[in-house]
């Protein structure tokens, strides 16, 4: 296990900006040579004992953070939480987990299948959380995947790593609005997710969100090589509560529309 957060952050950005190119340009674009704070990273992965929310959490409680919210998605059979690190301005971490037994039986033992071929050991290694792929996938299981759970294929063909990062704006010098932002990406070319709108959320909620669609890469299946949407860049903006501290938590609803920035249609 990591005993250097900003150690473990930096190795994860690395994994995933090679993985979501747009993002090293959005971070240009947005930071104008000032430093981005980020709000928070996602990570994704199936609730199986070997693999799941637990275990990937354990990285992170290691380093000093603690277990801060609950929540539960439904439509797309999904748990998760998110923590905290008791230095505020290091990133908040949310982790989902695949309620795997809630698909049919033929997922299941495709999933079960992929876990199978973890060395057990690899989960507990310093580059676990951003270590990718640990089994072999043929583009048809994917598809398969796909047909099922837009968030199960993603985790078969990209495996262990940041599906997000957040920018803050609320620490982002010359912005003020999240339309501000999105404006100045939808400048740049940059694809916004609009699932549910352009921006996630509300003042009301204390949490306005908003995020590119992913970017597509060349991913190589055992079979083939296609290009599949990979990772994407969100944005935060948090307003304070009652007693003036800036909240902390996430809104369900806008986390279950964020989570279609990685579909494939």
């Amino acid at each position: 296990m990591h005993t250097d957060v900003n150690k473990l952050f930096k190795s994860l950005w690395n994994d995933y900006i090679e993985m979501t190119p747009s993002a090293a340009k959005v971070h240009q674009l947005l930071s104008k040579g000032e430093t981005i704070i980020n709000d928070h990273i996602a990570l994704r992965t199936f609730n199986i004992e070997k693999v799941n929310l637990t275990v990937l959490a354990a990285h992170f409680e290691s380093l000093g953070y603690v277990d801060s919210g609950d929540y539960n998605f439904e439509a797309k059979k999904l748990k998760a939480k998110h923590f905290e690190h008791p230095d505020p301005t290091q990133p908040k971490v949310f982790i989902s987990e695949l309620m795997v037994e809630e698909f049919s039986p033929q997922l299941q033992g495709i999933i079960k299948g992929l876990v199978e071929q973890i060395d057990i050991d690899a989960t507990t290694a310093d580059n676990f959380l951003y270590s990718g792929r640990h089994w072999d996938l043929d583009f048809t299981t994917y598809e398969a995947l796909l047909a099922e759970s837009e968030y199960a294929a993603w985790v078969a063909a990209f495996g262990y790593r940041a599906n997000h990062f957040t920018v803050s704006i609320n620490h982002l010098p010359g912005y003020s609005t999240i339309l501000d932002v999105n404006e100045t990406l939808k400048k740049g070319d940059f694809v916004l997710n609009s699932a549910g709108g352009e921006v996630k959320g509300s003042a009301e909620v204390l949490l306005e969100q908003s995020s590119t669609m992913a970017d597509k890469i060349e991913v190589s299946f055992k079979d083939v090589q296609k290009s599949i949407p990979s990772c994407f860049y969100e944005f935060a903006l948090r307003y304070p509560k009652a007693d003036g501290e800036l909240y902390t938590g996430f809104v369900a609803a806008s986390a279950d529309k964020i989570f279609e920035s990685t579909n494939v249609s």
